[in-house]
């Protein structure tokens, strides 16, 4: 069901400076939360810029699957006809989330709360990882689970008859725990309640909004306290999905590496909650303009205007991570070619994404010459003002950001560097290589 077949690439310098306008692919985490919250939505809604890799695809068939109307149109547009909060229907057949930790943890939530039966599995990573920190607190609504060892996938899920709303505090900063809670609270009667220790991204309370439910959230230190209204009428609600800041982290990164490049990333999502990488290329000397500030289905979005020149190394306080915890390997690369030790701080929660990120990413850099060391939770990156030396092979262990890390890293090296499997890269930034190629990148399939 699940064949791969690793699809090895290789990056070099290029023959010329990055230059020009792109676009990169819709948000994913709000592209997931805009096909979930049309399916549990009264009417049709509207979705422009949706990411089409494949994780958002398996969200887009799950709600298929659970009775929603989901259709792709030719202009690119998306048409989500809801059955309206309560109204999902048993799939007849089990959910493969393929990939995707966010749509398996959101859709948990979802189904705890919907009086029916459900069957989750996915992909050889996705079966890896630990599903239980939803598990537990969604077991308080009434509903039942059944998973392999360790709360992994595959699961079953039976849903509560009559959900008991949640007062909940989230051990570890997670927007995916927050939001499969907010989820489950949509068809809970009563508030549903979740504390956060720290704030993490807030798609979800944002499109809660915008669907018309009622969120109140009241800031409590460095965390927040979020309240839901339980079974809201959500209506239908068109979204504009932003570019992801994620996935522009890496043309972002690349054209501060290649000396003379200037490139135009347009119509970026900066959630602030999203933006720690910005901040911390700024504080390395990047010359990052952000231009047309404008706001987007209840999200702030602009333009990035990026500029080539030196880095210097930074310590990166580990309160950052949630605002950034998918672009510590890019900007691990970033560090690299920095003139002096930058210091990633507190990356616990590394160890538990695609691959145990925190190790992966310090072997792609020692493996390319970099003076790298771990010290407890910290990365700790020695640059010298100029790239490492390149010419390794990266482990990718399945993990698209440590593959487009490994390739961004190959045109700042003075030796090509290159990816063993890159074929995961689909499943959050479609079209990637072919992308970076239009801005004068090299990137080629390696030969066999």
């Amino acid at each position: 069901m699940h064949e791969h077949t690793p699809r090895p690439l290789i990056s070099g310098r290029p023959s010329a400076p990055l230059h020009g306008a792109i676009a990169v692919p819709g948000d994913k985490s709000i592209s997931h939360r805009a096909l979930m919250f049309g399916a549990l939505a009264i009417g049709e809604t509207r979705i422009e810029g949706l990411l089409t890799g494949e994780d958002v695809l398996r969200t887009a068939a799950a709600m298929r699957a659970l009775g929603a109307e989901v259709t792709a149109r030719a202009d690119g547009t998306w048409l989500v006809a809801g059955r309206g909060v309560g109204g999902l229907t048993e799939p007849a057949d089990v959910l493969d989330m393929g990939n995707s930790g966010t749509a398996a943890r959101l859709l948990c939530g979802i189904l705890a709360t919907h009086p029916l039966f459900a069957v989750m599995t996915g992909d050889a990573s996705l079966r890896k990882r630990p599903m239980r920190r939803v598990i537990d607190p969604l077991t308080a609504t009434g509903a039942r689970f059944a998973s392999r060892e360790g709360g992994r996938l595959p699961l079953a899920i039976e849903g509560a008859r009559d959900a008991m709303p949640l007062d909940y505090r989230v051990p570890v900063p997670s927007a995916q725990v927050k939001s499969a809670v907010l989820l489950a609270g949509l068809n809970a009667r009563g508030i549903t309640r979740v504390e956060e220790p720290e704030a993490t991204r807030d798609h979800s309370e944002n499109m809660l909004r915008h669907f018309g439910a009622t969120v109140r959230v009241e800031l409590a230190g460095a965390g927040r306290i979020i309240e839901l209204q339980g079974q809201p009428e959500l209506l239908a609600a068109d979204v504009v999905v932003p570019g992801d800041p994620s996935s522009a982290a890496f043309p972002l990164v690349a054209a501060l590496l290649v000396p003379g490049s200037r490139v135009i990333i347009g119509g970026v999502g900066l959630n602030p909650l999203r933006t720690g990488l910005f901040t911390c290329l700024e504080e390395m000397g990047a010359s990052i303009v952000i231009q047309n500030r404008r706001t987007e289905g209840g999200e702030p979005v602009g333009d990035l205007d990026v500029t080539a020149g030196p880095l210097r190394g930074a310590d990166i306080p580990g309160e950052r991570a949630p605002s950034m915890i998918d672009e510590y390997p890019i900007l691990a690369v970033a560090a690299a070619c920095a003139a002096g030790t930058t210091r990633l701080r507190g990356l616990k929660e590394l160890r538990v994404k695609e691959s145990d990120r925190l190790s992966a990413t310090a072997a792609l850099l020692s493996v390319n010459g970099a003076k790298v060391e771990i010290e407890g939770d910290d990365l700790i990156i020695h640059g010298t003002g100029a790239p490492p030396a390149g010419g390794g092979a990266v482990e990718t262990h399945m993990d698209h950001r440590i593959a487009m890390s490994a390739l961004v890293l190959g045109m700042a090296t003075a030796s090509p560097v290159t990816a063993d499997d890159a074929g995961f890269i689909e499943t959050s930034f479609p079209g990637f290589a072919a992308l970076m190629n239009g801005a004068g990148a090299a990137i080629h399939a390696k030969a066999s």
